[in-house]
């Protein structure tokens, strides 16, 4: 499994300010908890894949800015083609994910596939961790793993828009998300690892953050699990670098992690 957190979305995505950056900041704290693992589970799992999944998703949901379509939804009233029988149905299954879901008639699909009650309580689907479930069934249902293994952006953008909206864009996320991801792979090879070690600092989020707290709390230290890097967790970091005669930076690189897990 390639270790993709925060640090790689951020890499990839468009940076905000005010209420924006607020809004991205929670989507991305919220979806870089269970990012990799559930990439993982539909076998998202390549580098190629990866980065055509996160070149897509990327624009589709503004820069991770948001789980919920601008648009009220009331263009989808009466759409029957959609499953949208009812009145209010336009508004009420407008589009939601990262990848947006649109209409009571695909609320009822996914929500059976996932188990959740989507049709019922259609706001699930813009909770931040159900958002990303909701895109990597449209990507695993559309089959666009295949088109991200020929590097084809063209076709997956087709299978994701029906045309070729925001293509650009598209191809800029791609080339950021590539170079995000050969970082990373080239952290892993300096650290010597073999595993999901990547360097950590204040604001990284994600399940290596989760690794290093459980590490921290077993030499001690009174902290919580909650995959956020924040300040208590840089605290412990640097007091337990001090401890042990390290460079006292903070940030968690090759030699606090050997000397943490030894």
């Amino acid at each position: 499994m390639i270790p993709v957190d925060s640090d790689f979305i951020m890499a990839v995505a468009p940076r905000f300010s005010g209420a924006k950056a607020e809004a991205q900041s929670r989507i991305v704290g919220e979806i870089s908890a269970v990012f990799s693992r559930t990439l993982d589970s539909y076998d998202i799992n390549t580098k190629k894949r990866i980065a055509h999944f996160m070149a897509q998703v990327t624009h589709e949901c503004a820069g991770f800015r948001t789980t919920e379509e601008f648009a009220s939804g009331a263009a989808y009233e009466g759409r029957e083609d959609l499953g949208n029988i009812h009145a209010g149905d336009g508004k009420r299954y407008k589009g939601r994910g990262l990848i947006q879901l649109t209409g009571r008639a695909n609320y009822r699909k996914i929500g059976k596939i996932l188990d959740l009650p989507l049709e019922d309580n259609p706001v699930l689907a813009a909770e931040p961790a159900t958002s990303l479930k909701i895109a990597c069934e449209y990507w695993h249902t559309r089959k666009i793993n295949a088109a991200a293994d020929r590097d084809d952006l063209i076709k997956a953008t087709k299978l994701v828009n029906g045309g070729l909206n925001g293509l650009d864009d598209r191809r800029k996320y791609l080339q950021k998300a590539k170079t995000a991801l050969a970082n990373i792979e080239g952290i892993r090879v300096a650290l010597n690892e073999g595993g999901n070690s990547i360097v950590l600092r204040r604001g990284s989020f994600g399940d290596a953050v989760r690794e290093l707290q459980e590490l921290l709390i077993a030499e001690g230290f009174d902290i919580s699990i909650d995959n956020d890097f924040g300040p208590a967790t840089e605290l412990a970091v640097l007091m337990f670098q001090k401890k042990n005669n390290l460079v006292a930076d903070g940030i968690v690189g090759r030699n606090t992690w050997l000397s943490l897990r030894s």
